[in-house]
C-alpha cells in the first residue's frame, strides 16, 4: 500500500477523513449509541453488551479516545467513559458543514 499523501489535502480534508475513518466501523458506532443511551459513564460493562471480547472493544475505545469524542478516567480496576459534549458538538459542526453544502446539479452523467 502506497504512502497517503495527507500533505497535499487542506486540515479541514484531513481533519474530516480522519473522523469518517474512525466513526466508519460498526463496533465503534455500537459503543458510541451503548454510551449515549445509558445518559451516564459506562464502566467495563461493553463485553456483555455488544459480544465483542475486551481486547477488541479496548481497541475501538482507544480509537474513539484517541479523536476525542469520548473520554475515559480508572477508578481502581475500572476504567469509564463516557461522552465528551464539546467535541461531541465540534463533530456534529464538522459533518453538517459537510453535508449542508448545495449539490444540485444541472446535469448529471
Amino acid at each position: 500500500m502506497g504512502i497517503t499523501k495527507t500533505e497535499i489535502f487542506t486540515d479541514e480534508q484531513n481533519k474530516l477523513a480522519t473522523l469518517f475513518k474512525v466513526l466508519g466501523h460498526p463496533a465503534r458506532i455500537a459503543i458510541l449509541y451503548y454510551i449515549i443511551n445509558q445518559k451516564a459513564c459506562i464502566c467495563n460493562d461493553l463485553v456483555d453488551e455488544l459480544g465483542l471480547a475486551q481486547a477488541t472493544i479496548s481497541q475501538h475505545l482507544k480509537e474513539l479516545k484517541n479523536i476525542g469524542i469520548i473520554q475515559g478516567t480508572i477508578e481502581g480496576k475500572s476504567v469509564c467513559y463516557c461522552i465528551e459534549e464539546k467535541k461531541w458538538n465540534e463533530i456534529q459542526v464538522y459533518f453538517n458543514q459537510f453535508f449542508n453544502q448545495d449539490v444540485n446539479v444541472k446535469e448529471c452523467c
